[in-house]
Parts: C-alpha cells; structure tokens; sequence
C-alpha cells in the first residue's frame, strides 16, 4: 500500500492524565526531534489531541510514543488514532502547540 517514502497524516486523541503534566510539550519535543509535523493541543474534555504528519514508519513510532510513553509525569489510558491517510505532500512546516 504504501512506498518507502509514503507521507501519511493521522490525527490522535489522548485519555488518562495528559493536562498539567507538560504533555504537550514532550510531544511537541517528540515530534520534532523525529523530524515530523503537526500540533497538539489539549481540550476541555481533558483530553489531549492534534494531528502528525510524515513518513509512515516514523509516524508509526510516534504513535507508539504517544500511546505508551507521553510526559513523564503522565498516565495514558488510551490512545485512539483516526483519518490516517496517504498525503503527497507536509500540510505544516513543524511541530507546534495550539492554544
């Protein structure tokens, strides 16, 4: 399905502890210094969400990131990854935290 060179874009939810425990920054960190794009922002559901981009196997592992390790002050109960497509090109030019 998809090349060496595959771009996809997937968007996350997080659930646990994930407010006030600084993860939207380690996942701003994270994304970057895999060289992916997206933000993060949290909701006011208590939930943490946002949308990466890149190539797939890297994505793959910062889905892995965000579904076990977060910030280490956090407590992730589930991670839940949606509308994960093939794209031709980046839709953002870094890794940023929306407010």
């Amino acid at each position: 399905m998809s090349s060496e060179s595959g771009l996809v874009s997937v968007d996350y939810e997080i659930f646990g502890d994930v407010q006030g425990v600084f993860f939207r920054k380690y996942t701003e960190e994270q994304g970057r210094k895999l060289k992916l794009v997206g933000w993060v922002k949290n909701t006011p559901r208590d939930t943490v969400v946002g949308q990466v981009q890149g190539p797939k196997e890297i994505v793959e592992i910062m889905k892995n990131w965000l579904r076990t390790v977060g910030s280490p002050m956090s407590s992730i109960d589930k991670a839940v990854f949606t509308n994960e497509k093939q794209i031709t090109s980046l839709e953002f030019t870094n890794f940023t935290t929306k407010y």
